[in-house]
Formats: C-alpha cells, sequence, structure tokens
C-alpha cells in the first residue's frame, strides 16, 4: 500500500467551471478517507483525477512518492470500484475477477491463488462458476469488490459503491466494507453523499463544497466542532437546528435573542462570544440538544423555549418532534418516545447551551467558538 497526496489540484472544465479549486490533501498509508458532501461539490471528480480517468488541470498528485499526472491508469497501481458493478455478464464470477490479472500475464497458478484468496476473504468461493446474472445485489458488489482485491493495488478507490443496493443491505455491506479495509489495511478514497456511510466508514472525512474543502478530520471532531455552518448542517441527521438572532448582555449574563426565545450563552461560550454582542450571529442546536424537563439531562436554568408540536415521527424508543417558536422559526428534537406529544400541541422544550454553536451570519458562516470542545 502507499500514501497519496494531492497538492494544489484544480479541475477547470470548458467554459471555465472549476470543478475542483485548489484541493490539498495528505492521505496516509493504510488510511481510510471519505469524500463527502452534496451532488456536485467535486468529490467523485477529485476521485477519478486520482485513477487517471479525468486530466488534473493545475497541481501535482502522488501515489507512493510518484507523481502521476501524466500516468495512464493502468500503471497507477489502483483498483477503482464503481457505482454500478461493471461486471462482465458473459463472464463467470471466477473470470470476472480474473480477467484483470490475465490482461497483465499473471500466471494462470498465481491467478487462481489470488481470485479464490480473494473469494474466501468475501464469502463467495460457491459463487465462481455462477453469471452476474444469478447474483444478488450485494453478491455483485462483492464480486466487484473481489476484482479490485485480486489485484493487489496502491491504493482502493470506491466511487459511491452502495448507492444501488437497498437500506438493510447497505447497512451490511459498510460492515463488510470496514471490515475488509482492517483485515488487508489498504489505503482507501471513498466516494459518498450519504453523511452515515461517511461517519461509520472513514478514519478521516472530507467535506467538499462547491469543489473546495471545507474541513478535514475524524467524524466525530467535525461533528462536535464544525468549522462553518455548512459543515455542520450537512453532517447529522436530522440536521442542525439553525435560530437567527443577536446577542445581548442581560441581567450580566450574555443572552441570545431570536425575538421570541431568550436562551442564555454558557459561561464556557460567553468568553469567546463578547466581542460579538449587539451583533447578529447563528444559533446552532442539534436535535439530540433539546429535550422536555421530564429527560433533560443538563442545566436548565435560562434554557427554555415556548413552542406548538406542528408534527411527530415515531423511530421505536426516539421521536423526531417539529416544533415552531412564537417567531415561526422551525425546529426538529429528537427526544425520547414516551414524551406523550401529539400535533399542534403547546409544549415547551430546554435547550443543552452547554452543546450550542455559534455562527457569523450566511449559508457558510464560520463557528465563532472554534476551540469549543464542550460543544457537540
Amino acid at each position: 500500500m502507499a500514501s497519496v497526496e494531492l497538492k494544489h489540484v484544480d479541475k477547470v472544465y470548458e467554459g471555465n467551471v472549476k470543478a475542483v479549486d485548489d484541493f490539498n490533501l495528505d492521505i496516509k498509508d493504510q488510511e481510510f478517507v471519505v469524500l463527502v458532501g452534496p451532488s456536485g461539490c467535486g468529490k467523485s471528480t477529485t476521485l477519478r483525477m486520482i485513477a487517471g480517468l479525468e486530466d488534473v488541470s493545475a497541481g501535482t498528485i502522488s501515489i507512493g512518492g510518484r507523481v502521476v499526472n501524466d500516468v495512464p491508469p493502468k500503471d497507477r497501481d489502483i483498483a477503482m470500484v464503481f457505482q454500478s458493478y461493471a461486471l462482465y455478464p458473459h463472464m463467470s464470477v471466477y473470470e470476472n475477477m480474473a480477467f484483470g490479472l490475465m490482461m497483465r500475464k499473471v500466471t494462470k497458478s498465481a491467478i487462481d491463488e489470488k481470485v479464490r484468496k480473494a473469494a474466501d476473504i468475501l464469502g463467495i468461493t460457491q459463487l465462481l462458476d455462477r453469471r452476474p446474472k444469478q447474483l444478488s445485489g450485494g453478491q455483485r458488489q462483492r464480486v466487484a469488490l473481489g476484482r479490485a482485491i485480486v489485484r493487489d493495488p496502491k491504493c482502493f478507490l470506491f466511487d459511491e459503491p452502495l448507492s444501488n443496493l437497498d437500506a438493510k443491505l447497505r447497512v451490511e455491506m459498510r460492515a463488510e466494507l470496514k471490515r475488509l479495509h482492517l483485515n488487508l489495511q489498504s489505503t482507501t478514497v471513498y466516494v459518498t453523499h450519504d453523511q452515515e456511510e461517511a461517519i461509520t466508514l472513514g478514519d478521516r472525512l472530507v467535506v467538499m463544497k462547491d469543489g473546495v474543502v471545507q474541513q478535514s478530520a475524524g467524524a466525530l471532531q467535525i461533528y462536535r466542532n464544525p468549522v462553518n455552518r455548512f459543515v455542520a448542517g450537512f453532517l447529522g441527521s436530522p440536521p442542525m437546528n439553525f435560530i437567527e438572532g443577536r446577542l445581548i448582555e442581560e441581567a450580566g449574563f450574555l443572552v441570545f435573542d431570536e425575538g421570541s426565545v431568550r436562551l442564555q450563552v454558557a459561561p464556557a461560550q460567553a468568553a469567546h462570544l463578547k466581542s460579538f454582542k449587539d451583533k447578529p450571529v447563528v444559533l446552532g442546536v442539534r436535535p439530540e440538544a433539546i429535550s422536555d424537563e421530564a429527560h433533560a439531562r443538563f442545566e436548565k436554568a435560562g434554557n427554555s423555549i415556548e413552542t406548538t408540536v406542528s408534527l411527530v415521527q415515531p423511530l421505536g424508543d426516539k421521536m423526531d418532534v417539529y416544533l415552531s417558536t412564537a417567531k415561526g422559526t422551525q425546529l426538529v428534537a429528537h427526544m425520547d418516545a414516551f414524551s406523550g406529544l401529539f400535533a399542534k400541541q403547546p409544549h415547551e422544550v430546554l435547550v443543552d447551551m452547554q452543546r450550542a454553536h455559534f455562527f457569523e451570519s450566511g449559508e457558510n458562516g464560520a463557528n465563532l467558538v472554534q476551540d469549543g470542545s464542550d460543544a457537540m
């Protein structure tokens, strides 16, 4: 395996359309990195440039310390697994997995050893004589993985490989991919728009928007301390609630004022936010940081909001409760299912302000408390 390094990489299409802008990333040997972001953010284009399927407009890409900008895909020693399994329908599973090795003139005995070893790892030995049309979606995906494994590449590249599977199978295949990575100790670059998939798989996430890297860090670090409002809203389901308002001083305390809602800023955060007093800010609160009084496990004083329940979505032992403030601000709370709430019911909720975030105004507003390690 090997490291992968991208330095100041750009991709510009005809008409001066910039798909990737000054992309910098150093992927360590054996690291599992996930490029994640909404459709059109440039993540698949970045992956295709690493693979050599797209030319680099500017910057350099190195694999194993070798600059590969002008190296053909077949000579980069990478293996790519696509969203479509791209299996040859007229070939058996064995032949599909062996085909790449045959093109490289690998001996028959070596091919047989590699194919059977990969099939054993993936639990598809009993499928080697079947054709792709005789396989389920999950089995086809395993064959596509096997075809990549037999090459023993320096780096694995995955382009949304699970998006064609049903929800249950996606969960199962995520676990399979993680186990595979741990077993092979492979350098892996994985592209997805599914944030849950990204969080569960990646050692490190690279969140992208409009071709630009917004944040690169571990999933928990990004979740707890997003660098800006876009990242905060993208990672998490349901997404973070955003409330526009101002910071004011009241009775010696710093208070967030939405108009109909006033919430006391936690002391640890207030020290960083004093310079923003009397200025517009955006309060970010994750759904799980909103609770009813009976189930709140945090400081309650000065943290209540009068709301009206607009919708309740049961989720087993939890439920998503959609709320509206008197000013009309919409919130989602992830609450205990036994709270006994129903639509159109007035309800007071509490906000865990120790886990609150504060952002500058605007879609990409910066996090105003970057070192807020207590924030969630």
